[in-house]
């Protein structure tokens, strides 16, 4: 059985078992953002809690070889990606309009209304997680974890050492 549909069954199987009556369509793809993240602080209709919302459009292109065995865009499509909590909050700080990204999450149908007030279909991809992609990637900095920063332990060395502890070798 294919990976692909075997993923497919689960989540149907799944769904059904936890009585929803939709099917789950997983993501998993590569794209560029096409605009800087946009966050939001929304209120829920159920419980009254607020929450974070962060989207973006992605252009998800296809790729293909062509006749002299260079690869060649051979299309591909947009998509609204939304996520939501602390990981939208780092969406918003860290991507940026051209970054490269990995997103992993469902396909699901929102509903817009138009000016005379007709509901309109439209796909987004609600995302479980959006991680940068190292093209175009110039520097990365590491923060250190919140005990070591309280405690001021182990502060970057000055003089440009950017050796780490586990950067040794490690026999075989």
């Amino acid at each position: 059985m294919a990976y692909w549909t075997w993923c497919t069954w689960q989540a149907l199987y799944r769904h059904r078992y936890l009585e929803f009556d939709m099917a789950t369509t997983f993501f998993y793809g590569k794209g560029n953002i096409a605009n800087s993240p946009e966050l939001r602080r929304l209120t829920s209709n159920n419980t009254g809690e607020e929450f974070d919302v962060a989207s973006v459009r992605v252009f998800f292109g296809r790729y293909g070889r062509d006749e002299n065995g260079d690869i060649q865009q051979k299309g591909g499509f947009w998509r609204e990606v939304v996520i939501y909590g602390q990981k939208a909050i780092d969406v918003a700080k860290h991507l940026r309009k051209g970054a490269r990204v990995l997103v992993s999450g469902e396909e699901q149908e929102f509903y817009t209304k138009d000016d005379k007030e007709r509901a309109n279909p439209i796909i987004k991809i609600v995302a479980e997680d959006v991680a940068l992609l190292l093209t175009r990637i110039e520097k990365v900095v590491f923060v250190q974890p919140a005990q070591r920063r309280e405690q001021g332990e182990r502060q970057a060395p000055q003089g440009g050492d950017t050796s780490h502890p586990l950067d040794e070798e490690i026999p075989v």
